[in-house]
C-alpha cells in the first residue's frame, strides 16, 4: 500500500512537470488572451473619453444641476412704499405675512395625522393638499400670504419639506372709500389698479437677493454669495385730503340711495394748486377683501366713463362768444317759441323763454339760445377752444385708465353738430376733464395741470380766456344757484355758489333712451373762488332726473363740508337759506 507514496516522491524528485499530467494540461488558443487585453484596452479608453466628455463639454451644466440640489438663491423682498394723504394718513401700507412652499417628495413622506393637520391650518381640504404636491417639480407654493400666527402654527409640525418664505401683504385703512384712487396690488405685491399701478416704480423697490448651500431637511448650512441688500421704495404723499374724501363718499352715496340710482362720482379740485382733493366712485369695493369684487365695483367712473356733459358746457360756449366779442353779457337772444329748426332737425328747450339776454341763456339753460350763440363762430374756433380746455384729449394726471373723451375734427362738423356740440351733445367727456376745465371761470381765465400728489408749489397757469370774460362768466353761473335759476339747491349759508347743471340722454345701441346721467359742477366762494366740486348721478329712478334737484344738493353738501374743512371763510352774508324750485334745465 506504501509503493503509490514511493513512486510520487521519486517523480517529484526526478523534476516531473505537474502540468504534464494529460488531465491537468489545458492549452488555450491565443487570440483569446489578446481579446481580453483589448477589452480591457478599450474599456479604459471608454473611460478616458467619458470622464474627458463630462469635465470638458458638460462641465457648466453639471455644476449647474449639483447646485440645484443643495444650493438655493433666497429672495429677500423690499419693503413696498406707504401711501399716506396730505395730512400723513396712512392710505396703504405692507405688513409681514408667509408664503408657504413645499418639497414635494419630502413632504409626502410624512405621517397622515400632520398632513391633515397642515391641510386644516391652510384652510383646504387633505385632498386640495395632497393634488398640490402630486407635482414633479421640486417646488410648490401651498399658500401665499399666510398670517404670521398660522405660520408658526405649520413650522411647529416641523414636517420635512415644508418651508416658508417672508413676503408682504398690502393693507388698506380706509377700505372703500379710498378704494379708488388707492388701488390695489396682486399676491407678487405688484400694483394693479390706481395709485398703486400708477406708481409701481417708486413704490415697489427692488428686491435683494442670498445665495445659500442647505441640506436635504432644508436648513441652512453656508452662505455661497455676498447679500444684495434689498432698497425698500418710496413712500408717497397724495394730494388726497382722507376727511374731505370721506364727506364726498358720505353725501354721494346718501344721494345715490335717496335716488336709487345706478352709479355716481364725485371730484374736489383745488383751484390754486390742481390738486386733486378727493375722488370717490359708487359702487366701490373693499380693496382688503376683493373676493367677490366685480367689474361695476372696479369701475372707476371720474376718470374712465364717458358721457355727453350736457348744459354744463354752456359757459364754456358762453365764453369763447364774449372772448371773441361776437356777444355781450346783455346781447338778447329770442329763444321763442322753444323750438329751433336747423336743416330737417329741431331742438328744444325745456320751457318757452322768449327774448333772454346772454347771462339769462346760462341762467335758464337755454339750448336754443346757446346754440344760436355757437352758429355765429366758426367751426374751428369751437374746436380750439374745446382741446386747449382738454376736451378729445388724453389726460395727463398720471392716473392709470383715464380717457380722452370723443371730439371730432371741425371739419366733419355740420350745423346741427355744431349747435348740439356748444350745449354738450354729440360730445363725449369724463367728470374729471369737464371739472379741470372749470379753472378758466374759477381762476380768472388760465389752466393748470391736475396732480394726484401733494405740491407745496404754485403751478403756473396757461392763459385761455381773458380776466374779464372769466369774472362775467362767472357772474352768470352764479345766477344759475340763485332764485329763477335751474340750481338755486346749490346755494350754501355764508359762501356765494356758482355752478352749472348738466342733464343728458344717455346712448344705447346709437340712439337716445330715456335714462339719464345728472352732473353738477360749480366752485366757492365766488368772490375769490377756491375749490371745485363736480358731481354725477347715473341713472336715477326716484325723485325726478333733472341735475337741479338731484345733483345740485349733493354738490352743496359736499361743498359747504370741504370750505368749512379748509376754514375758508364766508364771503356772504346769508344765514339760512329756504329751499325753493328751480327752472328745469333743457337737454
Amino acid at each position: 500500500m506504501s509503493r503509490p507514496a514511493s513512486t510520487a516522491r521519486t517523480a517529484a524528485a526526478r523534476g516531473v512537470a505537474f502540468s504534464s499530467s494529460p488531465v491537468l494540461d489545458v492549452k488555450l488558443p491565443a487570440w483569446r488572451s489578446r481579446f481580453v487585453l483589448f477589452l480591457l484596452f478599450a474599456a479604459f479608453i471608454a473611460l478616458i473619453a467619458k470622464a474627458l466628455y463630462l469635465q470638458g463639454f458638460t462641465k457648466d451644466f453639471l455644476q449647474k444641476e449639483g447646485a440645484n440640489r443643495y444650493a438655493r438663491t433666497l429672495e429677500l423682498p423690499a419693503t413696498r412704499g406707504k401711501i399716506t394723504d396730505r395730512n400723513g394718513q396712512v392710505l396703504a401700507s405692507s405688513v409681514p405675512v408667509k408664503a408657504i412652499w413645499a418639497i414635494p417628495d419630502d413632504v409626502l413622506e410624512a405621517p397622515k395625522e400632520k398632513i391633515q393637520q397642515l391641510a386644516k391650518l391652510l384652510d383646504m381640504t387633505e385632498a386640495e393638499l395632497r393634488k398640490k404636491l402630486d407635482s414633479d417639480r421640486q417646488f410648490v407654493y401651498l399658500k401665499r400670504q399666510v398670517e404670521p400666527a398660522i405660520s408658526d402654527k405649520i413650522v411647529a409640525l416641523a414636517i420635512p419639506g415644508i418651508e416658508t418664505r417672508k413676503e408682504y401683504k398690502r393693507f388698506y385703512p380706509e377700505g372703500e372709500v379710498m378704494a379708488h384712487v388707492v388701488g390695489f396690488t396682486n399676491v407678487e405685491d405688484i400694483g394693479q389698479e390706481g395709485i398703486e399701478l400708477a406708481s409701481e416704480k417708486n413704490l415697489a423697490g427692488k428686491t435683494g437677493s442670498r445665495r445659500v448651500i442647505k441640506d436635504r431637511l432644508g436648513h441652512i448650512v453656508e452662505d455661497i454669495q455676498a447679500v444684495r441688500e434689498p432698497h425698500d421704495g418710496k413712500d408717497l404723499t397724495l394730494s388726497i385730503d382722507s376727511k374731505i374724501q370721506y364727506i364726498a363718499f358720505t353725501h354721494l352715496k346718501e344721494a345715490l340711495e335717496k335716488h336709487k340710482a345706478k352709479a355716481g362720482g364725485a371730484v374736489v379740485l383745488d383751484v390754486q394748486t390742481g390738486e386733486v382733493l378727493a375722488l370717490v366712485n359708487l359702487p366701490t369695493y373693499n380693496p382688503n377683501d376683493r373676493s367677490a369684487l366685480t367689474g361695476a365695483q372696479l369701475r372707476n367712473r371720474v376718470m374712465t366713463d364717458t358721457f355727453e356733459p350736457g348744459s354744463t358746457m354752456k359757459p364754456v360756449t358762453v365764453a369763447l362768444a364774449l372772448e371773441t366779442g361776437r356777444v355781450t353779457p346783455d346781447t338778447v337772444f329770442q329763444t321763442a317759441p322753444g323750438v329751433m329748426a336747423i336743416g330737417p332737425a329741431l331742438i328744444h328747450d325745456a320751457h318757452k323763454q322768449g327774448s333772454l339776454t346772454v347771462a339769462q341763456v346760462i341762467q335758464k339753460s337755454s339750448n336754443i339760445g346757446t346754440a344760436k350763440m355757437a352758429l355765429q363762430m366758426r367751426p374751428q374756433e369751437m374746436w380750439e377752444m374745446f382741446t386747449t380746455l382738454g376736451f378729445g384729449q388724453q389726460p395727463k394726471f398720471g392716473f392709470p385708465g383715464a380717457v380722452a373723451g370723443r371730439l371730432r375734427n371741425y371739419k366733419n362738423w355740420r350745423p346741427i353738430e355744431q349747435a348740439t356740440m356748444s350745449y354738450g351733445h354729440g360730445i363725449s367727456v369724463s367728470l374729471i376733464q369737464m371739472a379741470r376745465s372749470y379753472m378758466i371761470f374759477a381762476r380768472n381765465g388760465d389752466m393748470i395741470p391736475l396732480t394726484f400728489q401733494k405740491s407745496d408749489e404754485m403751478p403756473h397757469g396757461s392763459r385761455v380766456i381773458s380776466e374779464k370774460t372769466s369774472k362775467q362768466v362767472r357772474q352768470m353761473m352764479e345766477t344759475v344757484t340763485e332764485p329763477g335759476g335751474t340750481a338755486p339747491q346749490a346755494r350754501i349759508a355764508g359762501y356765494r355758489v356758482a355752478g352749472k347743471t348738466g342733464t343728458a340722454h344717455k346712448l344705447e345701441g346709437g340712439r337716445y333712451v330715456n335714462k339719464y346721467l345728472l352732473d353738477f359742477i360749480g366752485f366757492a366762494p365766488v368772490s375769490n373762488p377756491r375749490v371745485i366740486v363736480a358731481v354725477m348721478v347715473d341713472e336715477p329712478t326716484a325723485g325726478g332726473h333733472f341735475a337741479g334737484p338731484v345733483a345740485a344738493p349733493v354738490f352743496a353738501a359736499i361743498m359747504a363740508n370741504v370750505l368749512r374743512s379748509l376754514n375758508v371763510q364766508p364771503d356772504s352774508s346769508v344765514t339760512s337759506i329756504i329751499p325753493e324750485e328751480g327752472v328745469q334745465e333743457s337737454m
